[in-house]
C-alpha cells in the first residue's frame, strides 16, 4: 500500500495492472481513500500521469509502467454547523466513535431537521480529529437509526475507517465481521419462536416517506431474522405483546418496522406502520398504556453492535440496555401477567 504523504500519492503500475480501470487501480493502491473519493478526485482534476497530463476519466485504462500522482486537498470545513450537546459515548479512538443514540435524535441534517442532529454534535465533539471524509471534515455515517429508534451507532472519523466500515455494512454480516441485534416489542404472538422474514422492499408508491413490501422484480432484497424472547399475555383478553430479538441480514430503510408490520406484528408505538393497531392500545392495562404514551415512539432498540476495527483489525463488540422509558414499558407488561 502507498501511504499518503504531504497530501500527494505517487503510484506506478506494474505488469499485472495492465488494462485496469484507473479508479479501481488507485483505490487498491492508496491507503484510506474510498473508490468514491478517488472518483471525485479524478473528476476534479487531481489525478495526473507522469507526463503531467491531467486525467478526468475514471475508466482510463492503466498501462504497465505508467505512473500517476494523486493530489489530495486539505479537507474543507463541514457544512453542518457544530453544535455542542451531550453524547453517550460508548467507545472512541482516532478512527471511529460508537454512540448510544437516544430516541428522538435525528442522525443527519435533512428537510425538517436542518440542525440539532447527531452529525452537528459529532462535528463539535470530534473537532480537529476529523481528517476529512470525502474531502470534508465531517463524520462518516455508514449506517443510520430512525429518529425514534434508540441504541448503538458507529461513525467513522477518517477516510480509512469510513472505507473499512462501509465494506462491512455493505455485506451486512455475510462474512462474519458485522453483528447487529435489535430488541422490539410487537403486537401479537408470532406462530413460530424463531423465523426468517424474506420480503423485498421499495419506496411506497403512495407515500415516498415510507417503505413497502414489493415483488422481487421491483424491490430490493431484504431479510430479517427474529426470535421470540417472551410473550406477555393476560387472562383479561388483552391482545398479547411479544418481545423479539432481531438480526439483520440486509439493511434497508425501515426494514424491521416494515417486515414486522407485513407479518401482522407491528411494533408498539409505530405510528407509520402500526396505525391499524391503535385500538389494541386500549386492551393494555392503564399502567402499560401510560408507559407506552410516555415512550412516544416505536419500541425498537439497537441493543448489540459488533464489527472488526477497520484499521487495527481488532474485534469490537458493544451492548446497550433499553433506555428508561422502554424498560418501564416492559416492566408494566410483565406486571400485567
Amino acid at each position: 500500500m502507498t501511504a499518503i504523504r504531504e497530501h500527494l500519492v505517487t503510484v506506478a503500475a506494474g505488469p499485472d495492472d495492465a488494462g485496469a480501470r484507473l479508479d479501481r487501480f488507485l483505490t487498491g493502491r492508496t491507503e484510506g481513500l474510498s473508490r468514491a473519493r478517488i472518483q471525485a478526485l479524478i473528476r476534479t482534476g487531481n489525478v495526473s500521469s507522469e507526463a503531467a497530463e491531467t486525467i478526468r476519466d475514471g475508466a482510463h485504462r492503466v498501462k504497465p509502467g505508467e505512473t500517476f500522482t494523486v493530489a489530495v486537498p486539505e479537507p474543507e470545513p463541514a457544512t453542518p454547523a457544530p453544535e455542542r450537546m451531550a453524547l453517550n459515548i460508548v467507545y472512541e479512538d482516532d478512527q471511529l466513535i460508537v454512540i448510544d443514540k437516544p430516541a428522538h435524535l435525528v442522525v443527519h441534517p435533512a428537510v425538517g431537521h436542518p440542525s440539532g442532529t447527531l452529525v452537528n454534535a459529532l462535528i463539535a465533539h470530534c473537532g480537529a480529529s476529523l481528517s476529512g471524509i470525502g474531502g470534508v471534515k465531517r463524520p462518516g455515517i455508514v449506517h443510520r437509526l430512525d429518529k425514534g429508534t434508540s441504541g448503538l451507532l458507529v461513525v467513522a472519523k477518517t477516510d480509512a475507517s469510513h472505507k473499512g466500515l462501509s465494506e462491512q455494512f455493505a455485506v451486512h454480516g455475510a462474512d462474519g465481521r458485522l453483528e447487529r441485534t435489535y430488541l422490539a416489542l410487537v403486537w401479537g404472538k408470532p406462530m413460530h419462536l424463531r423465523g426468517r422474514i424474506d420480503a423485498p422492499l421499495r419506496r411506497s408508491p403512495t407515500n415516498r416517506t415510507k417503505m413497502a413490501v414489493a415483488k422481487a422484480e421491483t424491490g430490493r432484497r431484504a431479510v430479517t431474522h427474529y426470535e421470540v424472547l417472551k410473550t406477555f399475555e393476560s387472562a383479561s383478553g388483552a391482545r398479547p405483546v411479544s418481545l423479539l430479538k432481531l438480526q439483520l441480514e440486509t439493511g434497508r430503510t425501515h426494514q424491521i418496522r416494515v417486515h414486522l408490520a407485513h407479518c401482522g406484528h407491528p411494533i408498539l408505538g409505530d405510528s407509520s406502520y402500526g396505525s391499524g393497531f391503535k385500538a389494541s392500545i386500549k386492551t393494555l392495562t392503564e399502567t402499560a398504556q401510560q408507559r407506552l404514551k410516555q415512550l412516544g415512539r416505536q419500541a425498537l432498540h439497537a441493543a448489540e453492535l459488533g464489527f472488526e476495527h477497520p484499521v487495527s483489525g481488532r474485534r469490537l463488540h458493544f451492548s446497550s440496555p433499553p433506555d428508561d422509558e422502554l424498560r418501564a414499558l416492559i416492566e408494566a407488561l410483565e406486571g400485567a401477567l
